[in-house]
């Protein structure tokens, strides 16, 4: 199996978060192509697709709070962000869905972004800002907030409790905020700030991440080339009553838990240790 088939097969089976490593990497590939200045050694994002501060910016072009999340200034800002967004997707998938991990990395990325324009305004700055580190933060926030005691082994260190490292993280922005990079400060604290506020809703029976699942479901219903189940069957099955829980907030089926078990040990032993019959059952789920 050649490289270009393993990154196939992993962005096959990988699930969302694996995805979006994939995505921002593709972004950074594209913009190093087309938007870094060779002359001066830095990235000159254009104002389409950089989160601008200045309302006559981001009011004509709304996506803007959106694409900046998929954006990097450098290799070491993707590297450190994608290692984080690693680290912090590994243990919010180990509670909840792919769509409330998808979700919650959308609307923290425009929550942050909205808070960033906003504390410019009144701070009278004027700056652009691109990263995904907002979004990582509130996953890495929504995790902690569910489950602040979970031992965390990191090398040299040993085991430690998630909170700790949420802690030191947040400690960290906070004392950097009129320092430098203000802005990027700014829409880190919106996005754990976002995270926390995402689970407390989500133990009250509010899924905040149901907003996007139905925002995506009523474009692949809208464009949806097959005919052969109609629009009203689909909204049949989103009828079905869903049971609430306070505790533990979402289920998984058997094959996605087997899925779950096998990530685990491709994580911890690499992909060549798998078993011929785990191999294939990973390339169906994947199709």
């Amino acid at each position: 199996m050649n490289i270009i088939d393993d990154l196939k097969l992993q962005y096959k089976i990988g699930g969302v978060a694996i995805r979006l490593i994939f995505w921002n990497v593709l972004c950074f590939l594209v913009s190093l192509l087309f938007f870094y200045n060779f002359k001066v050694g830095a990235f000159d994002f254009p104002s389409w697709m950089a989160l601008s501060s200045e309302p006559s910016n981001f009011i004509i072009k709304p996506w803007t709070f959106l694409t900046y999340a998929f954006l990097h200034d450098g290799f070491l800002h993707l590297f450190f962000n994608m290692m984080v967004l690693n680290f912090s997707s590994t243990l919010f998938l180990t509670f909840f869905t792919p769509k409330q991990y998808f979700g919650l990395y959308i609307l923290s990325a425009i929550f942050a972004g909205i808070a960033f324009v906003t504390g410019y305004y009144f701070l009278n700055l004027s700056s652009a800002i691109v990263g995904a580190s907002a979004a990582i933060m509130a996953i890495l926030v929504a995790t902690t907030t569910y489950h602040p005691l979970m031992n965390v082994r990191l090398l040299l260190i040993g085991n430690v409790k998630l909170w700790h490292i949420t802690f030191v993280i947040i400690l960290i922005d906070l004392m950097q905020f009129r320092l430098e990079n203000t802005g990027g400060h700014i829409s880190h604290l919106s996005g754990a700030f976002f995270g926390f506020i995402f689970i407390k809703l989500l133990q009250n029976g509010i899924d905040l991440s149901k907003i996007v699942s139905c925002f995506l479901d009523f474009f692949t219903n809208l464009f949806s080339k097959s005919s052969s189940r109609p629009f009203k069957a689909v909204h049949k099955n989103y009828s079905k009553p869903v049971e609430k829980s306070t505790s533990r907030i979402i289920t998984k089926d058997k094959a996605q838990q087997q899925i779950d078990e096998i990530l685990d040990k491709i994580s911890q032993s690499g992909y060549d240790s798998l078993t011929k019959e785990e191999k294939e059952f990973l390339f169906k789920a994947g199709k």
